[in-house]
This record gives C-alpha cells, structure tokens and sequence, in this order.
C-alpha cells in the first residue's frame, strides 16, 4: 500500500460499515462510500483538478445549523469524500482554509459558500442545500452521473497529499494510519468515534485512514448516550470513551 488510492482501492473490496451516525437513515457501507470516491475523483478532474493543483474543503454537515462550525462533522462524511477523491487525482488538500480561497476548487456545505471570497478561476462545489447559484456545481447530484472507476492520476507515495500543519504526502499518512491502528489497537470490530475537527493530519489519519485501513466503524455525530469503543478528539475535550487518541498526539 504505496498511496491513498490504494488504500481506497483495498477498502473499496471490505464488507461492513465504514459510517455510521445517528442522524443517517442507513449505515454507509465501504463498497459505497469507495466507489463514490472514485466518482467523486472524476468529477473533480472535469473541473481541473489534476496532480499538484490545490483542492480546500470545508468539513460540515449537508444543512448547517448556527450551533455548527467548520471542522466537526454530524450527518454525511461529504468532506471526507472530497478530500479523498481529491488527492487520488493528485492534488494537496487543505480542509481548513481560509476565508480567501485561491485553489483550483472549494467543496463547502452550500449554506457556508457565501463567507468564502473565490480567487478567479476557483470553481465552487457545495453539499447539502439546495443552492440556487448556477455557477455552483452540485457534489451529490453531480456524483451519481460519473464513472465509478479509479481516476487515472499517476501518483506516488511522494507526493503531497494534506496542507495542513505542513504539507504531508501519501506515504507519511499511510505510515501514520498503520502505526495508529497497531498501537491503538483498532481493528475490524472497533467503533472509532471521532469527535475532532476534522481539520489536521492527526484527527484525519486517526479518524478516517486508520479506521480504513483495518475495516472499522467510524461514528460521527453521536452524543454520550451513544459512544464508541475508541474516540478521536481534540486536546481537553470530555468524551464518554473511555479509551481516547488525541488528534494532536498522533505522530504524522
């Protein structure tokens, strides 16, 4: 396993649950969710998005509430969709950026598009909604029409995938997901909370690439009535698991 097109590539092939939140109607499965990357990896391209460009997402829910904030997910791993699908063409992701955005395309809930400035030529995708701005393309509605088949990026475990603290390629997150699997011992019957921002390599490569990697559950939007067997979480917060990774302790 050389890149995170491997590692979608090898989950794509997992049975069971890869998502679960209280608020979906059904439990999101690993075929699903890594054929829609690599959907969502050719619809990107159409817009641009090739190796080396850069892609920023913003990690939200579909329909955003004033008690929501960037970072914390509660209902649809859209971002975390976007973020993979965007470094198997090649490109460097920023999932938190700044209110100026100067990239090659933005992925947001559609009700946050509006406090991001566009550099010229960025092209806007939004999730959830709806969004009546015609030069906003729909991610969801668009994602179904596209070819469910691995984008045809040539990638390496060298080249940089996350900007994030700094820059991290394919290989330094694929390095850090095993090492958190084995020493965190998350397996394929583990339930890995994750109640970070999804906003640094830590909380990313602990809550989405090693639970991956080893055909666990992520949980998301959950409250304390409903914990997992292991949280994601960020420094100092109060969580109902008793067994804790913080995002910020995870070597990358």
């Amino acid at each position: 396993m050389q890149t995170l097109a491997d590692l979608v590539a090898d989950a794509r092939g997992r049975d069971g649950v890869l998502f679960s939140a209280p608020e979906r109607t059904a439990p999101y499965s690993y075929g699903d969710f890594c054929t829609n990357v690599w959907k969502g990896g050719n619809l990107m391209r159409h817009y641009g998005v090739r190796e080396g460009t850069r892609v920023a997402v913003v990690v939200g829910p579909k329909n955003p509430t004033d008690a929501d904030e960037p970072g914390y997910l509660r209902d649809a791993p859209d971002a975390l969709l976007a973020f993979l699908a965007a470094t198997l063409d090649g490109a460097v992701v920023d999932m938190d950026p700044p209110d100026a955005v100067d990239a090659t395309a933005l992925v947001a809930p559609a009700t946050w598009l509006e406090c991001y400035e566009l550099a010229p030529g960025t092209k806007a995708l939004s999730y959830g909604g709806p969004i009546d701005d015609p030069t906003v393309a729909q991610f969801e509605r668009e994602l179904w029409s596209e070819n469910p088949l691995a984008p045809p990026a040539d990638v390496g475990p060298e080249d940089d995938a996350l900007a994030a603290e700094r820059t991290y390629t394919h290989g330094e997150l694929l390095a850090a997901s095993e090492r958190v699997a084995a020493d965190d011992d998350i397996d394929e019957t583990t339930t890995v909370a994750l109640r970070a921002p999804v906003t640094t390599a830590g909380a990313l490569v602990a809550g989405l690439l090693a639970p991956m990697r080893v055909g666990a559950t992520v949980l998301f939007g959950g409250d304390d009535d409903e914990p997992g067997d292991v949280a994601v979480a960020g420094e100092g917060r109060a969580v109902p698991e008793k067994r804790v990774i913080r995002a910020s302790d995870v070597s990358v």
